[in-house]
């Protein structure tokens, strides 16, 4: 993919907002700070970590992105590891008190979406991920480092 625009209209005709859970909430702003939305976004590395995904990174895009402050992008072995994945994530959240406001593709199981609005976790197929190269697409936005220290 070589711009945003393709990479959506790719993503509508794989069905990836047709498969959105339906929400009654208007997509605002959370008011949680900055610090706390990294802090959620390190959560949703770890989890994914915890559950065996592969190549986690987190991104931060403020100032960015108009869309949202941090991606949490990882690579799932498996359709249904996938969904385990984003099942432990919303639960994780929930004890946070966090609800998504949508998820996409969990169905399909190849490119998952959680949207938190200020983070977002993309949460790919081997192929879908290679496909998408949403890392090198926002390649110029700074990496968190949400390993936990070895100390």
């Amino acid at each position: 993919m070589t711009n945003k625009g393709e990479l959506l209209k790719h993503a509508e005709q794989l069905g990836v907002k047709a498969s959105v859970e339906p929400s009654d909430r208007q997509r605002a702003k959370p008011a949680r700070s900055n610090e706390a939305a990294q802090r959620f976004a390190v959560e949703c590395a770890r989890t994914m970590e915890d559950n065996r995904c592969e190549e986690i990174t987190v991104l931060d895009l403020r100032g960015v992105s108009p869309v949202c402050d941090f991606f949490v992008i990882g690579t799932g072995t498996s359709d249904r590891q996938m969904r385990a994945v984003v099942d432990h994530i919303k639960k994780m959240g929930k004890s946070q008190g966090e609800t998504p406001y949508s998820v996409g593709g969990y169905d399909e199981g190849n490119w998952i979406v959680v949207d938190y609005v200020d983070v977002i976790v993309h949460l790919f197929s081997d192929d879908q991920r290679a496909y998408y190269d949403l890392d090198s697409l926002w390649g110029d936005s700074p990496k968190v480092d949400w390993k936990p220290s070895s100390g």
